[in-house]
């Protein structure tokens, strides 16, 4: 596969300033694409960026991916995560590729490129747990991480089940499905005054924290004074 034919022979491409063997070009007026060949030429990193582009965040990204090699080769996982990213005044505290399994990024266009393209973006520790298999990765890429949004708040890595016997709410099955922070928070709040149900959920480091309300708090068993607040919550799932 030449990569670089592949997109010095796209019409709007161009070079990225500043970065050797890197292109970008925009599909349409929202969007940025911009890619980095490593350096053999064998494998691309691709950081796509929609409405807000940042030119430095993202050479800044490109050159971590390509420093790390991230996500490449076949074998790579759904997610790779490497540690230790800042740039400005941004937050993220590290890069992610997506293999191309789960980015798709030129799916139906060019199937060669795709598979020798990992789609790279600045993402929050506290979003992964490194271990996510090809269909919880697809979720989370496509409808939970927001990728390309460059001014996203963490996303956390949060798997949930629940029951509330005053709304009749409640998970379907005995496993905790991944959900969000505010559906976390809303349902902590709702147990109040409903004897009987549980909110029990787990963070991206595999704790685990079951809540109840019987007349008293209790968190993991152990009575509390007051309601799991929100600073609580966002604190156990590792929100920066």
């Amino acid at each position: 596969m030449n990569i670089e034919q592949a997109f010095t022979e796209l019409g709007n491409a161009e070079e990225v300033p500043g970065l050797p063997m890197a292109w970008r070009w925009s599909p349409m007026s929202r969007f940025m694409f911009s890619l980095a060949m490593d350096t053999d030429g064998q494998w691309a990193y691709q950081m796509n960026s929609l409405d807000v582009h940042d030119e430095g965040l993202t050479r800044a990204v490109l050159e971590f991916a390509r420093q790390h090699r991230l996500g490449r080769g076949p074998g790579s996982r759904p997610f790779t995560i490497a540690a230790g990213f800042s740039y400005g005044t941004y937050r993220f505290d590290v890069v992610v590729a997506a293999a191309p399994s789960v980015h798709g990024y030129h799916h139906g266009r060019n199937e060669t490129l795709n598979e020798v393209v990992s789609a790279v973006f600045p993402a929050y520790q506290c979003e992964f747990r490194g271990d996510e298999s090809p269909d919880e990765a697809l979720l989370r890429f496509k409808r939970m991480l927001r990728p390309t949004i460059i001014s996203r708040p963490p996303a956390p890595y949060l798997r949930m089940r629940y029951e509330n016997t005053r709304t009749d709410g409640g998970s379907v099955g005995p496993s905790r499905g991944f959900t969000t922070h505010d559906v976390l928070l809303r349902e902590l709040r709702l147990l109040e005054g409903a004897p009987g149900s549980f909110v029990e959920f787990e963070n991206a480091s595999g704790q685990v924290w079951n809540v109840e309300w019987n007349g008293s708090w209790l968190v993991n068993g152990a009575v509390q004074d007051a309601p799991p607040s929100e600073a609580w919550a966002t604190s156990v799932l590792g929100w920066p």
